[in-house]
Order: C-alpha cells, then sequence, then structure tokens
C-alpha cells in the first residue's frame, strides 16, 4: 500500500485518536497547513477508506473517521520502499549514504556501534 504524502498528512491528524474524529476537526487539523476545503479532506478521507487506510464509523453522527493502519507500518513500508527503490535492497548502502551526508556526534557514534554490535548474531 503506498501512502501519498497528502494521505500522510490527514493520517497525520487521525493517528493520535484512535477512537476516530468528526469531519469537521479533520478540517480544522488540516486547514492551516493546506488550505483545504471541507469537500476536499471528504474526498481524501473516502478515497483512503476504499484504499484500506481509513475506517468510517458511520453508526452515529457525525460520522468518525480513523486511521485503519499505524503509523509504525506505514513507516516501515515508507523505509522497504526506499531501500528497494533506491538502494537495491542493500541497508549498508542507505546506512553509508546518511553517515556520509549527515555528521554523527560522539554519542550518536557510540549508538550506532552499540546497535550494529547488538544486531551480531
Amino acid at each position: 500500500m503506498k501512502v501519498s504524502d497528502k494521505e500522510w498528512q490527514v493520517l497525520e491528524v487521525l493517528w493520535p485518536c484512535p477512537e476516530g474524529l468528526p469531519l469537521g476537526d479533520v478540517v480544522d487539523a488540516l486547514k492551516a497547513e493546506t488550505g483545504w476545503s471541507r469537500n476536499t479532506v471528504l474526498t481524501y478521507l473516502t478515497r483512503m477508506e476504499s484504499k484500506g487506510l481509513v475506517t468510517i464509523a458511520k453508526d452515529g453522527s457525525p460520522h468518525r473517521y480513523a486511521a485503519a493502519v499505524s503509523r509504525d507500518t506505514c513507516a516501515a513500508q515508507e523505509r522497504q520502499s526506499l531501500l528497494n527503490r533506491v538502494y537495491r535492497g542493500s541497508a549498508g548502502m542507505l546506512v553509508a549514504a546518511f553517515l556520509r551526508e549527515e555528521k554523527l556526534t560522539a554519542k550518536e557514534r557510540e549508538e550506532l556501534r552499540k546497535l550494529l554490535d547488538d544486531m551480531e548474531v
């Protein structure tokens, strides 16, 4: 399941509220950052439901919209997609690229070494 940047924005609003939110609350939460109208948000939520990203509780009024997938699941899929698409599945190449481009503090280097040591089988 591919999650677009705009769908990710919607999910960021829904993830903290597992009980779901009414449409008005979702619209309000997205308005400042996106400028989306009520109809645009509703269109996203409806499409996301058909993709299995959102559930819509229609048993009450107003309907409540909730994330159907966890942030961790989406993040894992994004990482895997990046790894496969850009680094041909090589986690080592991915880590090396980040380390070449970003400076690590001494503490971060120590934590990375420990993590790698702990991963040894």
